[in-house]
């Protein structure tokens, strides 16, 4: 005969109660657009989404308080200097924003989004690739068109035809770079031997922005605020070929990591606040969290990975 009796385990297992919700949890709450809503409260509205929009509205939290910082946000330490003890210094001393993405948001139309910052002087540093740094110069020479993710390599290859993702940059080019670039190494191997002071991946890529001369680089703007751009594996790309090839033709260009590195460490040990948004990770992300190491801490970050994670912290 069948039990009517539902059995205790089952309804234990399943109808089980649930604890009290703290009081400070928050609910899923999606945007209402029966409201008029503004960009800013729509983009307001992701940090009660769930799953990755949250993430993106936390981020977005974070960097706008990044923005908003100031040294007088913060009470006045007993053993503070006397430079650092100025109202005014601390009204103007921000945090510093350490900026590092890969090479293919440079190949892409968010190129211009880091242009925007690094005009604007949003950003302290850069930290990239050597794709993003001459796809930025090689765009200004000419352009980079937009194709499919599944075209044949061998027949874009027989065609002079180089893929990025979907984005197709033909490969004259990058023969245009190199007929920009070769001179310039030229000069620079002169001025080295002139002055007896070494290059650095920075200042290099600071003279490449100055003779470019040209707004629609990134690394114009770098060169005219004054925004140091570090790249520690610079010769991995078309720029390592040109200077492997300078190297036969006219030798002894030196570009110095150590002096890049004490830099771009230096830069996060002097800051008072320093928070670092990251675009993509390898090079770009390690390098600017190991020189957040030196301080001890890391005030803000805003990192997305290549796995599509977001995530978002302030301290």
């Amino acid at each position: 005969m069948t039990s009517m009796t539902v059995p205790a385990g089952a309804s234990a297992a399943v109808l089980l109660r649930s604890e009290p919700v703290e009081n400070d949890a928050v609910s899923v709450q999606g945007p209402d657009f029966e409201k008029s809503l503004s960009l800013q409260d729509f983009l307001q509205s992701y940090e009660r989404i769930g799953f990755q929009a949250n993430s993106l509205g936390k981020a977005i939290d974070i960097v706008n308080r990044m923005r908003r910082w100031r040294l007088s946000d913060e009470p006045l330490a007993e053993d503070e200097s006397d430079y650092y003890s100025s109202p005014d210094v601390r009204a103007q001393t921000r945090c510093n924003v350490f900026l590092g993405y890969t090479s293919n948001l440079i190949s892409s139309g968010l190129r211009e989004v880091i242009l925007y910052l690094v005009k604007h002087k949003h950003v302290s540093a850069l930290v990239t690739t050597a794709g993003g740094i001459e796809e930025d110069f090689i765009k200004c020479l000419g352009k980079t068109y937009l194709a499919d993710f599944n075209l044949n390599g061998a027949d874009l290859r027989r065609r002079g035809m180089n893929r990025i993702g979907n984005l197709i940059v033909p490969n004259d080019n990058y023969c245009k770079f190199e007929d920009w670039l070769m001179p310039l190494l030229d000069t620079m191997l002169a001025e080295q031997k002139a002055t007896g002071t070494l290059w650095t991946p920075s200042s290099f890529i600071r003279r490449l922005g100055k003779e470019i001369n040209n707004e629609e680089s990134v690394y114009y703007w770098a060169y005219k605020n004054d925004i140091p751009v570090f790249c520690p594996a610079l010769t991995d790309g078309s720029i390592g070929d040109m200077i492997y090839f300078h190297s036969f033709r006219n030798p002894g260009l030196v570009l110095d990591i150590v002096q890049d590195i004490r830099d771009l460490n230096e830069k996060s040990r002097t800051s008072r606040k320093a928070g670092m948004i990251i675009l993509g990770g390898g090079v770009c992300k390690h390098q600017i969290a190991n020189a957040m190491l030196i301080v001890g801490s890391i005030s803000s970050t805003v990192s997305g990975q290549h796995n599509n994670l977001l995530t978002a912290k302030w301290s």
